[in-house]
């Protein structure tokens, strides 16, 4: 698990990192520019796996591209959808929060950066990330167990002679064929012990 801490000052950069070493996150990633953020999330690279960073701290004022543009650059990629960006700026709540939050931020931390608050709202955010990676899980694991699943269900319409099946479209169907079209299930062919005795009398 990293954070990716993205400003163009080097002080904040340096501050950031302090704090958050010092409460015990090891693995504190740091860009100075919206392009370098990219590159570590492989953003040009639509087709690679999604970089394991669990939460950016995001600069909202940079000199190439502001933080706001570049969380909604980060949010329109579908493997970071969920991935937590919190907005880091001197300017106080305002107008700017209601554009970050459209373009998917989900909290903003003030400067000077205060140790406490800065904690207390990277937790909310790490404990958000990892609800909804396990909702994922969640929502994974049944749709895979869904899928598992294809059963026949209603009432078949089946010859009360041959027993063949009518399909949707009228067409008549062995039993076997039709369980296998509408079903998981195959056949393994064997003969029970009264067809054997009334075939093979001994």
């Amino acid at each position: 698990m990293s954070i990716l801490v993205v400003d163009d000052s080097p002080e904040t950069r340096s501050a950031l990192q302090l704090i958050l070493e010092g409460a015990g996150y090891r693995q504190v990633l740091l860009a100075e520019s919206a392009q370098e953020a990219f590159q570590r999330l492989s953003l040009a690279h639509a087709s690679a796996p999604a970089n394991d960073i669990e939460v950016i701290l995001m600069d909202i004022m940079m000199p190439d591209m502001d933080g706001v543009e570049a969380c909604r650059r980060i949010k329109g990629d579908r493997r970071y959808r969920d991935l937590p960006i919190l907005m880091v700026t001197a300017m106080k709540a305002g107008a700017f929060l209601e554009t970050a939050f459209a373009a998917g931020a989900v909290d903003y931390v003030t400067k000077p950066i205060n140790r406490l608050e800065l904690l207390t709202r990277i937790g909310s955010a790490l404990k958000l990330k990892r609800e909804m990676d396990q909702r994922k899980a969640r929502e994974e694991m049944l749709e895979q167990a869904l899928q598992e699943i294809k059963v026949l269900r209603g009432i078949l319409p089946i010859c009360a002679r041959c027993k063949k099946i009518r399909d949707e479209q009228g067409q008549w169907h062995s039993v076997e064929s039709y369980i296998k079209d509408h079903t998981e299930a195959d056949f393994s062919h064997l003969i029970c012990p009264e067809c054997l005795d009334k075939q093979f009398p001994r």
